[in-house]
């Protein structure tokens, strides 16, 4: 299972060339904005991340309910409530919510809010 699973939705693509291997389902922390890979990417091969839109579901490092702001921590590769110097990846939809550590939450990606 990836980091972020397409749920639903339209996403907004754009072009990304990784230095290294990128996985579907990978965030994917682009200077200062967590993008998502729908499809494996080689290094150095011209590929798409998603740079905004869609539902992804992502793991969460703590209780969360639904409406709260959410960052992508790049180091345990979950959502938290804490921005730090986390990069925002969107909110939490409506209906969803998270029970705690290593449950599985519904995100709107919107990393520019």
């Amino acid at each position: 299972m990836g980091q972020a699973n397409f749920r639903s939705g339209p996403a907004v693509m754009a072009d990304y060339t990784p230095g290294g291997a990128v996985t579907a389902g990978d965030v994917v922390v682009v200077d200062d904005l967590a993008t998502v890979a729908h499809v494996d990417i080689a290094a150095g091969g011209l590929g798409a991340v998603a740079v905004g839109g869609g539902i992804y579901s992502v793991t969460g490092d703590a209780a969360i309910v639904a409406g709260s702001k959410v960052w992508w921590n790049d180091t345990t590769n979950k959502v938290t409530e804490t921005a730090s110097t986390h990069k925002i990846f969107g909110y939490v939809a409506p209906g969803s919510s998270c029970a705690g550590d290593g449950s599985a939450v519904d995100v709107v990606h919107k990393p520019s809010i």
